[in-house]
This record gives structure tokens, sequence and C-alpha cells, in this order.
């Protein structure tokens, strides 16, 4: 036994030369296979990420240039529809005055008649007054007939005719009491009736209701105006 065999070691570990044996250690398969998948996943991401700075570079795919182009169209048709570039003759309204059927009226084209339909006396007198301070026409103050007189329970009642420019002048009487119900009767004058019920307290404060019929007033955006701006 040489010198340079360990104590205790022998048969195949014995060291017979003057070297000790090279003793390898076995390769990691499992290493090698993570470093391929590794390497596959790399070279994976790096053609995503080239092929998204392609797309963005060059426009965009073509379906959504396609889509584009179709909301571009959509909007140049809607943009020739607006009003004041019809033909000469037609009335100019917008669509949203269209669908409401009437333009919201100012409070002095509107006429209220002001009824007490409860049993507390000079109700009617100082709730015309304030309508007046407001900017509202005022009809008749006076006690509401038998047929109302006692029977309003919320805090009004506003009726007028069925048609579209009465019922625009109701809604913007409506900013003024909070609460009130609104009603359609067979009159066929433009003036319209604020009935005081039992619930009524006062009307609904004046920067209240101005902020509420400047809510009224203002056009809401449609759907397809929203697509245009973006």
């Amino acid at each position: 036994m040489s010198m340079l065999t360990p104590p205790g070691m022998g048969g195949k570990y014995r060291i017979t030369g003057d070297r000790y044996p090279r003793m390898r250690r076995p390769r990691n398969r499992r290493r090698i296979v993570l470093a391929a998948v590794a390497a596959v996943t790399s070279l994976g991401l790096a053609g995503w990420g080239t092929l998204q700075l392609i797309d963005v570079f060059s426009g965009g795919s073509p379906a959504s240039a396609s889509s584009s182009q179709a909301n571009g169209k959509a909007c140049a048709t809607e943009a020739k529809a607006q009003p004041g570039e019809g033909k000469p003759g037609e009335s100019g309204k917008s669509g949203q005055d269209k669908d409401q059927g009437a333009r919201l009226p100012d409070p002095s084209d509107i006429t209220v008649n002001v009824l007490n339909a409860t049993g507390r006396s000079g109700l009617a007198k100082s709730t015309a007054d304030e309508l007046k301070e407001r900017g509202f026409r005022i009809g008749k103050v006076a006690n509401a007939p038998a047929g109302l007189d006692k029977k309003v329970k919320p805090a009004g009642v506003l009726m007028g005719a069925p048609s579209a420019e009465t019922s625009a002048a109701l809604k913007v009487l409506g900013t003024q009491l909070k609460g009130a119900d609104t009603r359609h009767d067979e009159r066929e004058s433009a003036d319209v009736d604020l009935v005081i019920g039992d619930a009524y307290k006062k009307l609904t404060k004046k920067k209240d209701a101005e902020a509420a019929l400047t809510a009224l007033a203002a056009p809401a955006p449609s759907s397809s105006s929203s697509r245009c701006k973006n």
C-alpha cells in the first residue's frame, strides 16, 4: 500500500502511485433540463416583446385599425346630424330636446297657480311671493278645490296639461319643491298648479333649487359622444 492511501481504505480506493485518483461527481441532469427550459422561456418572452414593439410602431393590428376606421365614420355621421347644419327650414332642436319633447322653459315663462290644500292659512300667499322672487309668474292664489282640499298628503302636487311643453314646465317647477308629486289633468291652458299638501314646510332652498335647475338643463352626454371623444 502506498503512503498516499488513507488509513483504512483499500480495494478500489487503494492508491498505488504518487497521485490521488480524480473523483468526478455525477452530472446533475435536472439542472441541465431547468437551464434549457429557462433559455427557451427567455427566447419566447423576447420574441413576444419584439412583436409588441412592432405592433405599436406600425399602428396596431389590422382588426384594431378597422375598428378605428368604423368609429371614425360613425362619429363623422353624427357630426353631420348636429343641429344647425341641417336643411333650411328645420327647427334645429338638439337630440336631447327631441327626446324631452320640448325645451326647458325659463321660470319667467311659467305661470303658476298656488293652491292651499291644508288647514294652515297664509301658505298659498307666502309661497306665491317666494316663487315670484325666484322669477316665476304667479296666476291664481287661493284654496284648493274641494276635490283636493285636505286630501294632499305629500309636500305638494304639481299639476298641468299632458303636453310636452307643460311637462317641461312641471319639471322646472319641481326643482323648487322637493318631494312633490306630478300629475296631469285635462286642461288645455299652459298654466300649472302648485297644490300645497300636508307635509309642506317650505320651498327648497334657493341655492339648492338653482343647482337642481342647472343640472336639469345640462345636456347629458350620450354614449356615442363619449366614444367619439375617446
